[in-house]
């Protein structure tokens, strides 16, 4: 590692302690991301991002303190929060490891005590992020309210205005909308991390899965499962079951949550819409096609 002086000091600032080397870490389509290792023998990644939209770098960090409060009781875990401006994060170092079947079981068995925790109502506070795109957060009364007006409708207006959905595929995803009360049980709001895929599941050297880079709301918790399934996750059926298996104790997942995967995927796929178009918003307007078979 050698030490870049701009980024050294900017992360000096924020941190109070001196930053003896610097390495830049490739990944990520958004962020510049840096490692760094401080004086105290501490290392951190550091994410910046010039003109970053106001909140963006805040709303990740609160969410992920957000979702760090379950942590000792045996929810997931997600990366330290060391500090944060308006155009950088710094979180504690996690270094990579491999996937493996105990890492895979715990992660299952932590997200379901992580959704347990439960949230004040369907949405949150205040506006967050996912991706680069802003996510509005303004709480509903009923999940199935949230889905479509905070979820679905702002992601489909957006693909169409930036031509990545067509009029048919608008059209099969307003259809299932109507129906989204009749088709998705009602339960109290979960702990979500908001933008659970594959990529977004750090297998660390310690042995555990680490969560990064939330999207943190109240949600159904059906939407964190689906998402997993979504861009394939190593171990996912093992995930699954240590999940239910979890649940079970608490509160089950509701029969037939297997068949709203689709339902829920709509979502995520119209966010890839919107951010690299491609046949994305073709892919939501199938699984809302799919969901409505279900019902």
């Amino acid at each position: 590692m050698t030490r870049q002086p701009l980024v050294a000091r900017r992360a000096e600032e924020l941190l109070g302690a001196a930053v003896v080397a610097t390495a830049p870490v490739a990944g990520g389509d958004i962020s510049t991301a840096t490692r760094l290792r401080l004086s105290d023998g501490t290392t951190a990644l550091m994410k910046t991002l010039p003109h970053a939209p106001d909140g963006f770098f805040a709303e990740e960090a609160a969410g992920l303190r957000w979702l760090d409060e379950v942590t000792p009781d045996g929810g997931v875990h997600v990366p330290e929060v060391l500090g944060a401006d308006h155009e950088c994060l710094i979180i504690r170092w996690v270094e990579p490891g491999k996937n493996s079947v105990d890492a895979a079981t715990a992660l299952g068995r932590a997200l379901a005590v992580t959704h347990a925790a439960g949230a004040p109502t369907y949405g949150l506070d205040r506006d967050g992020f996912i991706g680069r795109l802003p996510m509005p957060n303004r709480p509903a009364d009923t999940w199935a309210e949230f889905y479509a007006a905070r979820r679905v409708l702002p992601y489909l207006k957006l693909a169409r205005d930036r031509g990545a959905a067509s009029a048919e595929d608008a059209a099969a995803i307003e259809a299932l909308l109507p129906r989204l009360a009749d088709l998705v049980p009602e339960e109290p709001p979960a702990r979500l991390h908001g933008d659970l895929w594959n990529g977004n599941v750090l297998w660390g050297l310690d042995g555990q899965a680490w969560l990064i880079d939330p999207a943190a709301y109240g949600g159904h918790r059906e939407v964190d499962l689906a998402m997993l399934a979504l861009f394939g996750l190593p171990h996912l059926p093992r995930v699954l079951d240590a999940y239910a298996e979890a649940a079970a104790a608490t509160r089950p997942l509701a029969d037939g949550w297997e068949d709203r995967v689709a339902l829920h995927q709509v979502f995520p796929l119209l966010v890839h819409a919107c951010h690299f178009g491609g046949g994305y918003a073709a892919r939501a307007a199938e699984a809302a096609e799919a969901a409505a078979r279900y019902a």
